[in-house]
């Protein structure tokens, strides 16, 4: 017996008695856990040491959870009473009072918990309802405004899916919002079904316009009437385009019929010009012939000269007659450019002779001349009073005016 009341005195939270029972100390006194009737005390004590410890690591597990996750509130409560209720009828051995002391700061802290939620979820409800009366306001807008039926729809089932997304807000609230949303999808259906209606209505009359514009340009294939005909298509095409649009199908087939004809005439009309481009071969030669001789003349050298033979050979240019249409552009070209190095530089020589131009231009060199020997004099002057400043001053400004003379001395040799 000395055995089992050493072992008991050893253990602040339990003991066993005697006949085996086995206490649990509590604040309120000490209560009977369990017996045990084989084995020494100390495989009782620890037997029930692990039950405490199971509990334990009950607790443990909830305040990380608690803490450590969104566990729901109402989650975290429930597991915390039958956690108390375990706890205050456990049959274990270990400070039970902690247990529940913690269970109680898990119990605030839950409490706190539950507030955050309520007021996240409020604001998320406000939030939601913004968004919905967002959605609400471009369904309406879509189904008052719109024309673009495809993108109006598509946008209609994305601003659907939008509100499926969105958090759900008080009741009331979202029945009246759905019931606008709803709405709009109705009108804007109506809408559309009104126009295409109307468009089919329509397009009966543009399938009438493009029949008649067909058969006047069949009418027109096989005219010999170059220009008059050419002109006559190109309204026939304004026509086209100002009609608008059939049905495709009869859209498609009206526009073969039209390119048909028209191709018909053009590629007559081609063929008829390239014969007649084949005739003006030759003036094109004798151009070509004309075009090296002009080019001659450059570099202009003597303007008057170079004036006069241009003039003598822009009459036999003429007289050469017209050329075929894909050759015009580069020679009518290449003899533009000659004309026009001939008169620049006849520019260039009226500037020479220009006397008011000469005389501001020795005037200019004049005045730089005065001014750098009154540079020079100063500079002097500044070496001699030892006034670095007034030096280096004079110094610049010298080799500014001395470049500016240059320039103006080549200026003036283009009089001479």
């Amino acid at each position: 017996m000395k055995v089992r009341e050493d072992t008991v005195s050893t253990d602040p939270w339990g003991r066993v008695d005697d006949d085996g029972t086995v206490y649990v100390r509590t604040a309120e006194g000490e209560r009977a856990v369990g017996s045990w009737k084989a084995g020494e005390p100390e495989e009782a004590l620890a037997y029930f040491h692990r039950k405490f410890d199971e509990l334990a690591g009950q607790v443990t597990l909830l305040e990380q959870r608690v803490r450590g996750t969104d566990l729901p509130p109402a989650q975290a409560e429930a597991t915390i009473v039958k956690l108390r209720e375990a706890i205050t009828d456990a049959h274990a051995v270990g400070d039970l009072a902690a247990l529940l002391n913690r269970l109680n700061a898990l119990t605030e802290l839950v409490a706190q918990r539950r507030e955050e939620v309520k007021a996240a979820r409020d604001v998320a409800r406000a939030e939601a309802k913004v968004v919905k009366e967002r959605i609400v306001a471009e369904a309406e807008r879509i189904a008052e405004d719109t024309t673009h039926w495809k993108t109006g729809g598509e946008r209609l089932r994305q601003l659907i899916e939008e509100w499926k997304a969105a958090e759900r807000i008080d009741r009331v609230t979202e029945a009246a919002l759905w019931k606008r949303l709803s709405a709009a999808r109705t009108a804007f259906a109506k809408r559309r079904k009104a126009y295409f209606a109307g468009l089919d209505e329509q397009r009966e009359g543009v399938r009438s316009t493009k029949e008649r514009i067909v058969a006047e340009a069949e009418t027109l294939a096989s005219s010999t009437d170059w220009g008059a005909t050419a002109s006559a298509y190109r309204e026939l095409m304004q026509e086209w385009k100002a009609a608008g649009r059939a049905s495709r199908e009869v859209e498609d087939d009206l526009w073969n019929r039209f390119k048909g004809a028209q191709d018909q005439f053009f590629q007559a009309r081609s063929a008829v010009f390239a014969e007649r481009d084949a005739s003006l071969a030759a003036n094109a030669e004798i151009k070509e012939q004309l075009l090296v001789e002009a080019e001659k003349i450059l570099p202009v050298t003597d303007a008057r000269a170079a004036r006069g033979a241009l003039r003598n050979l822009l009459e036999r240019w003429e007289a050469a007659g017209p050329v075929p249409r894909e050759q015009r552009d580069r020679l009518e070209g290449g003899l533009r450019k000659i004309d026009e190095a001939v008169r620049k530089a006849e520019e260039t020589e009226w500037k020479r002779s220009n006397p008011e131009a000469r005389a501001r231009a020795q005037n200019t060199v004049d005045q730089l001349r005065k001014s750098i020997a009154q540079l020079e004099s100063r500079l002097v002057k500044a070496r001699d009073a030892g006034k670095d400043k007034d030096v280096k001053d004079a110094e610049e400004a010298l080799a500014a005016r001395r470049s500016w003379l240059t320039e103006a001395e080549r200026t003036l040799a283009e009089f001479s």
